[in-house]
């Protein structure tokens, strides 16, 4: 392999910047990489969101506020660009480990001048990113997961391109798929010559002079949707970040599709690929209540899912309950479908704890999950109570929640899930901080019962087979449930209202495993 230059120094134009980077007084950051080593990682954003505006008028309100409702996404970065002819490409970044996107940006939205943007919530890499290259000055933001980065690493190197941004001693993979599209002719021959070269998955925005250029992942396994009002268009991965900002949902790019924005209209720019693997994890977890994808609410598919189970469920129970946030609306279906009250047996204090997935320490992780549920005993006390949440992965935080309630005074405690059980790790995006299938308790319990945790997968993820009820048996037993029930794939597909061949159902059945080495591109 040809060595690359033993070091490169980057300097953007921002007015701030602390995630990972040193500033000086004339408001330049610097970035400082020795390149005479590829690191041997995947690159994963263990998710995120991004919103971008562009509009007649300043857009930095819009941007500012649409940006923030991605923040269930993500808790660690934050980022800002904006663009006008006058003033060129303002950014910022910033850490968010320790506090909120708004209270990190609103003293500086000031800084910022123009009627088009770009924000992110990321969970691992610093965005925006700046980037120079003969297709123009653009700003990029991702949500991608690239399984093959080291060999597209090495490959770019070998050709004499450079790398100068990093996260966490990492080459940043928003700067590795800019550096594959810089190898087009033009944005959209880079954005397809991306496409062809990741495994994986990726979303994008890029910021450019010429308005605001939106992609969605090739196999459509993440979002894009888009909004209008009068004299603005948005875009995001969560229609959410809409209603209060006045957008309504105009389109849903397809899979692959590119379109480019300007405050006049929508342009298409690369018709999407016929075939659609959307990750059913949308709607089972990632999802704010009042997202929809692909036109199927969020909120509707988990009151569906828990009173179908409700229908069908002969356990008797006094009250039904909901861990939040995403067991909520499955536990209002299933009371609804049961005959039975809904009860907030457990509440989350929102105020300062996130959610518990986004902590890569485990023992971080497990105290923010114990400290932000909070459980009420008077509603506990000698009832026969039955839970309803969105997925089991580890079963940690659901066997130490099992304990507290039973400590309440709680004479049953049910369990009853949105998904059915998690057996294949997640090739395509990330939901959780999972390094290895073995995190999965499927997984653990299959290496026990099978002597190899690879062993008979098909078996286990079959529902009703006698590997399946083992298993399923198993996991109440060592999380103390009095009962535990998955929901069917069958019934899961129902409640999304997509047919079965255009939704990601890989970490349920292994059934997208074509879809790894398979170009979806050329359709």
């Amino acid at each position: 392999m040809a060595r690359a230059s033993s070091a490169l120094l980057l300097l953007n134009r921002d007015f701030q910047s602390d995630a990972g980077k040193d500033n000086n007084k004339n408001g330049y950051s610097v970035s400082l990489f020795f390149l005479n080593f590829v690191p041997k990682f995947t690159y994963t954003i263990f998710m995120g969101g991004f919103f971008g505006v562009i509009s007649k008028t300043q857009c930095v309100a819009d941007l500012f506020y649409g940006t923030d409702y991605n923040s269930h996404l993500g808790t660690r970065r934050g980022g800002l660009a904006t663009y006008s002819k006058e003033h060129g490409f303002i950014r910022s970044i910033h850490n968010l480990e320790s506090t909120y996107f708004r209270t990190k940006f609103e003293d500086e939205l000031g800084q910022f001048k123009g009627n088009a943007g770009v924000g992110i919530i990321s969970d691992t890499d610093a965005q925006p990113l700046l980037m120079n290259s003969h297709l123009g000055r653009f700003a990029i933001v991702t949500v991608a997961k690239i399984n093959n980065a080291e060999d597209l690493a090495a490959k770019l190197l070998e050709q004499g391109m450079h790398f100068s941004e990093f996260s966490s001693g990492k080459i940043n993979p928003t700067e590795l798929i800019a550096l594959l599209i810089n190898q087009g002719q033009t944005f959209v021959e880079g954005i397809e010559h991306m496409y062809k070269e990741i495994k994986g998955s990726c979303s994008l925005l890029l910021l450019t002079e010429d308005g605001i250029i939106a992609a969605r992942d090739s196999w459509g396994r993440t979002p894009v949707v888009v909004g209008k009002k009068e004299g603005a268009y948005a875009v995001t991965g969560e229609s959410t970040a809409f209603p209060n900002l006045d957008y309504e949902t105009v389109y849903y790019l397809g899979p692959g599709e590119i379109v480019r924005l300007q405050a006049e209209g929508m342009e298409c720019l690369r018709r999407p690929h016929k075939r659609m693997q959307v990750c059913s994890f949308l709607w089972v977890y990632y999802g704010f209540p009042t997202s929809c994808y692909e036109g199927k609410n969020v909120e509707e598919f988990r009151f569906a899912c828990g009173k179908k189970m409700g229908e069908r469920d002969q356990a008797e129970v006094d009250c039904a309950c909901g861990i939040p946030d995403s067991g909520i609306g499955m536990a209002l279906g299933y009371a609804a479908g049961k005959g039975v009250p809904y009860q907030r047996a457990i509440s989350k204090y929102t105020p300062t704890w996130p959610r518990s997935f986004t902590p890569s320490n485990q023992e971080m992780r497990s105290l923010v999950a114990k400290m932000k549920l909070i459980a009420n005993r008077d509603m506990l006390k000698d009832k026969r109570v039955l839970f309803c949440d969105d997925s089991i992965v580890r079963g940690t935080q659901l066997r130490d929640n099992t304990k507290i309630l039973f400590d309440y005074g709680a004479k049953e405690v049910h369990m009853r899930i949105a998904c059915p059980p998690l057996i294949y790790g997640c090739p395509f995006i990330n939901f959780t901080s999972s390094k290895s299938d073995m995190e999965l308790i499927t997984r653990r319990l299959i290496k026990e019962f099978e002597g190899d945790e690879n062993k008979n997968l098909e078996k286990y993820a079959q529902t009703g087979s006698p590997e399946y009820q083992r298993m399923v048996d198993t996991i109440a037993e060592r999380l103390n449930l009095s009962s535990l029930k998955f929901n069917t794939l069958e019934d899961l597909i129902e409640a999304i209202g997509l047919p079965k061949c255009q939704v990601c159902t890989h970490c349920f059945d292994g059934s997208s495993r074509f879809t790894l080495e398979e170009d979806n591109t050329d359709e």
